[in-house]
């Protein structure tokens, strides 16, 4: 949990380029109920196959049973919904196109969301569909990405999400950003 808050305020130094709109934060996706939730919640245990190594055959991120009523919230904030936003995280791939660059992907708050259990709340996911394609290298490559956000609940084999955006844009973290 400490590592999750502090990645969001490490991600929330990054500074706009020329023509990019400000950077939106993670916790303004969650009510405010839901992150008082948050900052509450005891440490989360992440002994579980996935830490292991090991992943059931649908990989492994879907939160497992018994964590704290937050961590399966889809609450969302009503007023994100159809706002252009700009927003940095990582990317977990879900699809490619045949030159092997992403199309569809989540992105997550923080790096390592895609192995390691339990997976961030649904409001602190996005489902990414970007036609263009980026070619991703790395998943622990922070990226920032622009678009239109939905509210919409997206249920998948790996993750659930409370928020989808249509990417205009989406590019590598410099470190001119920071």
């Amino acid at each position: 949990m400490r590592r999750f808050l502090l990645t969001i305020l490490l991600l929330g130094t990054g500074l706009a380029h020329a023509g990019e709109l400000p950077e939106t934060d993670w916790l303004e996706l969650m009510p405010k109920s839901d992150q008082k939730a948050l900052e509450a919640m005891p440490e989360i245990d992440h002994n579980s196959p996935e830490g292991d190594g090991t992943f059931t055959e649908k990989g492994g991120m879907k939160q497992s049973k018994g964590l704290p009523a937050v961590m399966y919230s889809t609450k969302t904030v009503p007023s994100m919904n159809d706002k252009n936003i700009r927003i940095g995280g990582y990317p977990v791939p879900l699809e490619s196109d045949a030159k092997g660059r992403s199309t569809l992907f989540f992105l997550v708050p923080y790096p390592g969301a895609c192995i390691h259990v339990p997976p961030p709340p649904p409001n602190q996911l996005v489902l990414v569909r970007y036609p263009k394609g980026l070619k991703l290298d790395d998943i622990y490559t922070p990226l920032w990405v622009t678009g239109t956000l939905k509210v919409e609940k997206v249920n998948n084999d790996l993750a659930d999400a409370a928020y989808a955006l249509d990417a205009a844009k989406v590019r590598v973290v410099q470190e001119s950003d920071l």
